[in-house]
């Protein structure tokens, strides 16, 4: 356990700036980013101009965007994640057998983190690679990761999700979500037709060690050109489940 005097509080200030930007928020003033991290304007700004001198923020006299040199400081982590080396490879060759496209995801807090991706088709609006995220209560993976939750701590990350419709079938009442994930728990698997963008429709399942512990999320996204949804179980489970099975025999 670490000292309070060995922490660098400004780091964390500054990690804590970063985290604020995101697609929907990509220009912050300073007034903004002080609100959403909570500290003073002061600070806030020391911040900010510390990250432009870095050459990690540009900024326009009013506005700060980042760089992609901020990008350093993820791809490293996530390119180094041992399950995302381990199901690369079997990704590629799910992709190519079922001819759509993969993705494994890990959860971090309210959102899904894909940490792997095999891509042969687009059929979101949205271009999905490593370090994107997605809220976990409205997608597939995010569904089983939150599955294999305790019940009190997969309520408590939905409770304090962003439950804002993205399609008109969204689901944004807790209690009709925790009854889908009780759904999902029980069946193995996540199905979703069209809650994270119309015309998209998922099929997910968890990735769990050998030692019996889920420790990320594969699913395979399609159009919705089916008219029944369910169709997909039939075409895409049975080859999610055996590389599901594969993985498990050497995941640690």
């Amino acid at each position: 356990m670490a000292n309070k005097t060995d922490i660098i509080a400004s780091m964390l200030k500054g990690l804590r700036v970063i985290e604020t930007f995101s697609a929907e928020r990509p220009r912050l003033a300073i007034a903004e980013v002080a609100e959403l991290t909570g500290l003073d304007r002061a600070t806030a700004r020391r911040c900010l101009l510390t990250l432009h001198e870095g050459g990690y923020a540009t900024y326009d006299g009013k506005f700060f965007t980042l760089t992609p040199r901020v990008l350093r400081l993820g791809m490293g982590a996530l390119a180094a994640l041992p399950l995302a080396q381990l199901v690369q490879p079997w990704l590629d060759q799910l992709s190519e057998q079922i001819g759509q496209s993969t993705s494994v995801c890990i959860l971090d807090d309210t959102d899904i983190v894909y940490i792997a991706r095999a891509a042969q088709r687009r059929v979101m609006s949205i271009g999905l690679m490593p370090g994107s995220r997605l809220p976990a209560h409205c997608t597939s993976m995010g569904r089983v990761l939150l599955a294999a939750l305790p019940e009190e701590e997969a309520r408590a990350i939905v409770e304090r999700s962003d439950l804002s419709p993205r399609t008109p079938v969204s689901l944004t009442d807790p209690e009709e979500i925790m009854q889908r994930l009780v759904q999902v728990r029980a069946q193995g698997y996540a199905l979703n037709d069209q809650e994270v963008e119309l015309g998209l429709r998922s099929l997910a399942v968890p990735l769990i060690s050998a030692r019996g512990r889920v420790v990320g999320a594969m699913n395979t996204g399609v159009a919705a050109v089916q008219g029944d949804a369910d169709e997909m179980v039939r075409l895409y489970l049975p080859a999610l489940t055996k590389v599901q099975e594969g993985l498990r025999r050497i995941l640690p």
